[in-house]
């Protein structure tokens, strides 16, 4: 599996609890904190659903 990098560029304030909890389970916790994580289907669903408050790279 590739690998990408998932970096939190908007805050999850005022968000849904849903959004916030998602961001929580990709492992961001700050604003600009960055997560390497495999590129599986379950990850790749969770970024969409957060996708207007993170940054997605892709790696190698």
């Amino acid at each position: 599996m590739a690998k990408i990098k998932i970096t939190q560029v908007k805050s999850g304030i005022d968000r849904s609890e849903r959004q916030k909890q998602t961001l929580i389970a990709l492992g961001l916790k700050k604003l600009n904190s960055s997560k390497e994580v495999e590129a599986t289907p379950q990850i790749l669903g969770m970024v969409e659903k957060v996708h207007h408050l993170v940054k997605v790279e892709e790696l190698g």
